[in-house]
């Protein structure tokens, strides 16, 4: 081992408490704050705690230290729930609070506590479900659908209700699940979302719940659960006293971020786990609350401080380590007018570089061309392309931004499109693994063996119908009798199919022979097949960090990787290239330079916004959008936009506003540009009074 990396894994030096004294040490008092809070042996206080972190406040460093200085006070690392969005973030704070911890108990760093609780509200459901499924009435080797699998699988209850007749507009499938989704989420009434959130579906109002029901029905005969399910069914299973009691005494520390993104169910979860608020501990911003079309709610954490039977101690963490105090100060001024918010004024002490921009061009072709002149300009100055941004409220507000970058060359990358889990060739491997592990699962087992050729739906059908009848479904998979085009392929799909169900292979071995039976199929299927292998190496890959096969497929599936070879990435030519992102994906980004386009009524906040509610929400998109900005922050207002398919009217220009959300009062908080520039007035300079009299011309015309 290198010097080097043996300093590296070296404990560090001193006594327990000159190394608590210095791990805590870069904390602001704020920080500290939340940090001590209810901590060691002689904390007067462990009652529920809640951090309201500003943007850029090191929200992230104050849970991890909160969390290394639990464990190094005693707590039971394995006692400790750490709930959060994605599980990147969960192994990003478990990393960083083992790192701390490990300094503070004087370990090596190879030796850092891990915590083996720290996951996603949907990956922590998903092993609490497994683990009391006995008591609970349910088949521990369920598999989980994804979004994908779940509309296709109310596509198909939809079809068999005879609602996919064209008699009249029955919503499609994708749209029955948001409303199913939503209604499970915020746990209100069905005729309340459909009246706020899919006013065109009302009319069918009596025969969605019949969907809905025949839905959960085909779910429960294929030991299937949805995402919703995970949280449904870890708050149902928590509605029983004796099993909560056992499950919330399992935990002395419960620690939640990002909560003001969390929906009523998750709430409810929390208050179910911890009914007291004892060792619960939330950290979020209300001002960033900005996904309830997801189902979040901000009534979360505005009405966190009284749900509990002990009120909640509130920490402000004000001291922002990302932007300029300009750009604060004028992102402070936005949500001043919010109509219910914690007070907090963001400050820093970052050297200032001007004031934040509000840019008024005439419309959004010019719109595009100032923004690609200020991102070259920018680049020449040493401002890299990869530490710019242009953010937008929505996806099709970069239409004209794109054509202009292509048409000078300039690289970008956008947020957004194909996920990793939508691509077809991603789809059917992993459906091969679900049908292996639950023989019950009638979408995936219909999806893969149609890949055999000579298979086709009624085949399918015939061969899951013949599963789901047999006591062992088995049994019944290896005596099915395929058409005779296919029986070659289908005896190597049964050999395939048989022992991976054996598991004899052990994983990840198993996923190699997956993946050999797959991969003559895929070239067969995909023009692209050799593009195509570079995710399923990728598949392989990550499956040899999971110690299942189960746990390899739950896990994949609630919190999958961003890209595939079918969605266009970073170029490739390209070393340097301009990120483009809607909002909602920038949140929890920051760059150098921000250019936020249509800051206009109509496009932020959206046209559809029209209640008190929506209209707050748009209200901190704006701020989430300001706040990405470390040093330069450029707000577009575009004066008309180009209106197409009016059918009252025809086509035609629309005037717009600058938003709503930047009253006259707070302007000083800008400098304020109009581009282009208007054009010089000559300046009339009157001749010598030897050339001309005018007065004595103007007095003879009248002689």
């Amino acid at each position: 081992m290198s010097a080097l990396a043996s300093d590296v894994l070296a404990p560090a030096a001193g006594t327990p408490a000159e190394r608590l004294a210095q791990a805590l040490g870069t904390l602001n008092e704020a920080q500290r704050a939340a940090v001590d809070h209810g901590v060691g042996p002689q904390a007067a206080d462990n009652g529920p705690l809640l951090v309201i972190a500003g943007a850029g406040s090191g929200k992230t460093s104050t849970l991890a230290h909160r969390v290394a200085h639990l464990i190094a006070q005693g707590a039971d690392p394995q006692r400790i729930l750490l709930l959060t969005f994605s599980r990147r973030a969960a192994q990003e704070m478990s990393r960083r609070a083992g790192q701390v911890a490990a300094r503070v108990l004087g370990l090596r760093a190879d030796a850092a506590p891990a915590l083996p609780w720290a996951g996603t509200f949907h990956g922590i459901g998903a092993r609490l479900l497994r683990e009391y499924a006995p008591q609970i009435g349910l088949d521990p080797d369920f598999t989980i659908h994804d979004r994908g699998d779940a509309e296709d699988l109310m596509g198909l209850v939809r079809n068999d209700l005879g609602y996919s007749r064209t008699e009249k507009r029955f919503p499609m499938k994708g749209t029955c699940l948001s409303i199913y989704s939503r209604t499970v989420n915020t746990r209100l009434p069905l005729a309340t979302v459909l009246a706020q959130a899919f006013p065109w579906c009302a009319d069918w109002a009596e025969q969605l719940p019949r969907l809905f029901g025949a839905y959960v029905e085909a779910k429960q005969q294929q030991n299937v659960l949805d995402y919703d399910d995970l949280l449904l069914a870890w708050s149902e299973m928590m509605g029983e006293p004796s099993i909560a009691a056992h499950v919330g005494a399992r935990f002395d520390h419960v620690l939640v971020d990002e909560y003001q993104d969390t929906n009523r169910l998750q709430a409810e979860i929390l208050l179910r786990l911890k009914p007291d608020g004892a060792g619960v501990t939330a950290v979020g911003d209300d001002a960033q609350s900005i996904y309830s079309f997801r189902g979040a709610t901000v009534r979360n954490i505005l009405d966190f401080p009284s749900q509990f039977s002990q009120p909640a101690r509130v920490v402000t963490l004000e001291r922002n380590y990302r932007s300029t105090q300009p750009i604060l100060d004028a992102s402070n001024a936005v949500m001043a007018h919010a109509a219910e918010r914690y007070a907090k004024r963001l400050w820093t002490d970052k050297p200032s570089a001007g004031l934040p921009q509000i840019v008024l061009v005439p419309d959004e072709a010019q719109q595009a061309v100032w923004v690609a002149d200020s991102v070259l300009a920018r680049r020449e100055n040493g401002l890299a392309l990869k530490q710019q941004a242009v953010l937008f409220r929505t996806s099709s507000h970069s239409a004209a931004l794109e054509l202009e970058l292509a048409r000078r060359n300039i690289p970008f990358v956008k947020y957004g499109g194909l996920k990793f889990l939508e691509a077809t060739h991603v789809k059917d491997l992993l459906a091969l693994l679900r049908f292996v592990q639950n023989p019950r699962s009638r979408l995936a087992g219909f999806r893969v063996v149609q890949l055999i050729p000579g298979v086709g739906p009624a085949t399918a059908a015939r061969l899951l119908d013949a599963m789901d009848e047999a006591a062992e479904p088995s049994v019944a998979l290896q005596a099915f009798v395929p058409p005779v085009a296919a029986r070659e392929e289908w005896a190597r799909f049964a050999e395939a199919w048989s022992a991976l169900r054996a598991g004899q292979a052990g994983w990840p071995a198993e996923m190699e022979a997956a993946t050999a039976w797959y991969l003559p199929h895929l070239e067969r299927l995909h023009e692209d097949a050799m593009v195509r292998r570079g995710d399923i190496e990728q598949l392989a890959q990550l499956a040899a960090g999971y110690a299942s096969r189960e746990r390899f497929i739950t896990e994949l599936t609630l919190d999958p990787p961003e890209s595939t070879s079918d969605r266009p990435g970073p170029p490739l030519l390209d070393e340097d290239y301009l990120i483009l992102s809607t909002i909602h994906s920038a949140k929890g980004q920051e760059w150098n330079a921000v250019h936020v386009l249509n800051v206009v009524d109509g496009c932020l906040p959206a046209d559809v916004a029209q209640g008190t509610h929506e209209l707050e929400e748009e209200r901190r998109l704006l701020y989430v959008a300001m706040t990405r900005a470390r040093d330069h922050l450029h707000l577009l207002v575009p004066q008309r936009f180009y209106v197409t398919q009016q059918s009252a009217r025809g086509d035609r220009h629309m005037y717009a506003g600058r938003t709503r959300f930047l009253p006259e009062s707070d302007l000083p908080a800008f400098e304020c540009v109009t581009w282009p520039p208007p054009p010089p007035q000559p300046v009339f300079v009157p001749p010598p009074a030897a050339v001309m009299d005018l007065r004595a011309r103007l007095r003879a015309n009248w002689r």
